[in-house]
């Protein structure tokens, strides 16, 4: 019986993301009324702002996972183009199905798409998350930043042009989430990223762009990043003053109504 053969398509080109005119309503009340957002093509933007906001949900809209009201818009292009989504999306809960063990977590949208994994990737990609030893446990097994580290190399397993991250470092000890913000850094670089995050260090060192989302119906703020390449220095004198900012202009945004 002939197998599937592996992924081989190049990645496509990473497109810029246009949010135009969204609305979005929970319970009668607007979370979002008329929202405009422009997310430039292989940068990696952050975004930030009080807890129930609506975050996450503009993640989820932008994933196809949210409906808002007719006459929105999001769009996907590159070189000129609207192009399809084409998005790796990592909620804040991992999501692992309970009955495969960790490697064959990393590799199940191979084989949801009918297509013949690559066990040798998905190893490494588990060694470079710190779980070598863990391709075969269950995630009853594991603990909850185990877990997250299983959720976050199968994202990277995906290679897709756009990458949807909701607090993908929550749960892991700080050490492990400098050098797993690292590791995305590094094999993202040139993807179009949207973060979700609470930290605002995070932010500070990977994000290309940095968003402040406050308010009911919500807004967004736009912050300028440090200077220099990402994952920036977060010892650097000049981070050291964003950060000081970044944490005035949130402790503003939590008082909005």
């Amino acid at each position: 019986m002939p197998q599937n053969p592996p992924l081989t398509t190049p990645i496509p080109p990473s497109p810029a993301i246009s949010i135009s005119g969204v609305s979005l309503r929970y319970s009668g009340a607007y979370l979002f009324e008329n929202m405009h957002l422009e997310l430039p093509a292989g940068r990696c933007s952050a975004l930030l702002g009080p807890s129930g906001v609506g975050k996450s949900s503009l993640l989820r809209l932008i994933a196809g996972l949210e409906a808002f009201e007719t006459g929105g818009k999001v769009r996907f292009r590159a070189n000129g183009q609207e192009l399809p989504a084409n998005i790796a999306y990592m909620a804040q809960q991992d999501l692992l199905l309970p009955w495969l063990d960790a490697l064959r977590n990393v590799m199940l949208g191979a084989r949801l798409r009918g297509q013949r994994p690559d066990p040798a990737r998905a190893r490494d990609l588990l060694a470079r998350v710190g779980l070598a030893d863990q391709e075969k446990a269950m995630p009853a097994t594991l603990s909850g930043g185990m877990r997250q580290r299983v959720a976050l190399a199968r994202t990277l397993m995906e290679e897709r042009p756009v990458v949807l991250m909701d607090e993908p470092f929550s749960a892991l000890d700080a050490i492990t989430r400098l050098r797993l913000q690292e590791l995305a850094a590094e094999l993202l670089r040139g993807r179009t990223i949207l973060l979700v995050t609470h930290d605002p260090l995070e932010a500070l060192r990977i994000g290309e762009r940095i968003f402040i989302m406050s308010g009911r119906p919500a807004l967004l703020s736009e912050v300028p990043p440090p200077a220099g390449d990402t994952p920036r220095d977060p010892g650097d004198a000049e981070f050291l003053g964003h950060h000081a900012e970044l944490l005035r202009r949130l402790r503003a945004a939590d008082t909005q109504p």
